[in-house]
């Protein structure tokens, strides 16, 4: 079987293989202060050998859990934020059909709340469930998060008018810490099922255990396959394979070798819209991993050959500070073929006979060749496929990479000081009991 693979032919004019090379040491150094625990953030490498240690009876009980709800259920909101979402997310969208997701046929359709506070979206989530049998997955390891108190204080009282409280009980399940927090105590209390946040994995690292597990599961796709892509990616990023073998460090020494290079912004390029939130997590994990002390490349994201037509002209032609990440798909999962029109007033008859995903190809080469032209570094992502053991393999790649990136560019890759700030300014604005001082600081500033 095939597995994801890593080319950077596109990226040695601007930088050479020799500075790349050059941080060999550094990679690997990280790598091993990874494996051994020695640096800041070792608290939080749970997720490191998750792959490989994943427990089969609690998979098995994922799996009888996630049945449940998708006997019980037509919709099932899976209510969390940033890491607590997107991963489980970017899985269900890349799995997904783009239409039949919208009105599933085997199973509820999964969606979600919790990851903004917006009172229209609220109040057309609660208007849409109002004459559903759905569920909930309350995903908060403290249950105070605001977003995903507030949408989960509205889904419960919702749920339990509904469905009554003992049918509300069987389907909603909380995924929170083992024994402290707001959560963990109304889970307790009201009898729901439950599954633990471990201490040492924190969100946006959280894909491989039950908080992207169970949604996933949820909504029809194979957690073990998934489980089986990752422990391939440990297997082939770990320290034992030689660096230039390596794919997760030659991208983490690639980006660095960039980013000293003046090249400040990775834009992740997909050409499947399926991959949409794929980036969405991606950008999660490599802005909240690596922009600290002043220091990071800057995640963006693109969804070709959609932001050909809007941001193409700035990647072409703008300031050369970016370099691009394409995941490119290497076989799709359907078969199209553009037929042929007598009158040709298109004047398309030249790709008839033609797959669909040929056209999309050349559109992907023809940019890669103009961008690196235009003074746009390159690097490409092959997947063979896009199915669970194929995303697994990514997930685990751009985690192992993120590690390793993070300590070569000397921050704390596992923690998130700044987020802080806007949680405290909001609490003080909203006259949280406690931030009485504060609120009195920031009202003199306004």
């Amino acid at each position: 079987m095939k597995n994801i693979s890593l080319n950077i032919d596109k990226v040695t004019g601007f930088v050479s293989k020799e500075q790349i090379m050059a941080l060999k040491p550094q990679v690997e150094a990280a790598q091993k202060a990874l494996e051994e625990g020695t640096l800041p953030g070792n608290d939080f490498l749970g997720w490191l050998h998750l792959p490989s240690s994943i427990d089969a009876e609690q998979i098995q009980l994922l799996k009888e859990v996630a049945q449940t709800l998708r006997e019980n259920c037509e919709v099932v909101v899976v209510a969390g934020i940033g890491g607590s979402y997107l991963g489980a997310r970017a899985v269900i969208e890349a799995l997904s059909n783009n239409f039949a997701a919208l009105l599933p046929a085997n199973g509820p359709r999964v969606i979600f709340a919790g990851h903004n506070i917006s009172e229209d979206y609220l109040s057309e989530l609660t208007a849409y469930l109002s004459d559903k049998k759905f569920g909930v997955i309350n995903i908060s390891k403290s249950g105070t998060t605001t977003e995903t108190a507030l949408a989960f204080r509205l889904l419960k009282r919702q749920c339990e008018e509904q469905r009554g409280k003992e049918t509300a009980s069987k389907v909603i399940v909380a995924i929170t810490d083992a024994v402290k927090g707001a959560a963990r105590v109304t889970a307790d209390k009201e009898g729901y099922k439950s599954f633990i946040i471990p201490d040492n994995v924190g969100g946006r690292f959280s894909v491989l255990t039950p908080v992207g597990l169970l949604p996933i599961a949820v909504a029809g796709f194979d957690i073990d396959a998934i489980v089986n892509g990752a422990k391939k990616m440990e297997e082939d990023c770990s320290p034992a394979v030689p660096f230039e073998e390596n794919i997760a460090a030659m991208y983490a020494a690639t980006r660095n070798a960039l980013y000293a290079s003046g090249k400040k912004i990775e834009i992740l390029v997909n050409y499947q819209p399926k991959l949409h939130f794929t980036s969405e997590w991606w950008k999660q994990l490599y802005g909240e991993s690596e922009g600290k002390e002043h220091k990071g490349i800057f995640p963006a994201s693109v969804d070709f050959s959609t932001d050909l037509h809007s941001m193409g002209q700035w990647i072409q032609d703008g300031e050369r500070t970016i370099f691009e990440t394409v995941l490119s798909i290497e076989q799709p999962n359907s078969s199209l073929l553009v037929p042929s029109d007598e009158e040709n007033l298109d004047g398309l008859n030249f790709l008839a006979g033609k797959h669909v995903d040929e056209v999309n190809k050349m559109a992907e080469l023809g940019t890669q060749l103009a961008h690196v032209d235009g003074g746009v570094p390159n690097m490409r992502i092959t997947i063979p496929a896009l199915n669970e053991y194929y995303i697994g393999q990514l997930i685990y790649f751009f985690e192992i990479a993120c590690g390793i990136s993070g300590y070569v560019l000397g921050v704390n890759p596992f923690n998130q000081p700044g987020v802080e700030d806007y949680k405290r300014n909001m609490f003080a604005l909203l006259d949280k009991p406690g931030y009485e001082e504060q609120s009195k600081a920031i009202r003199a500033r306004l």
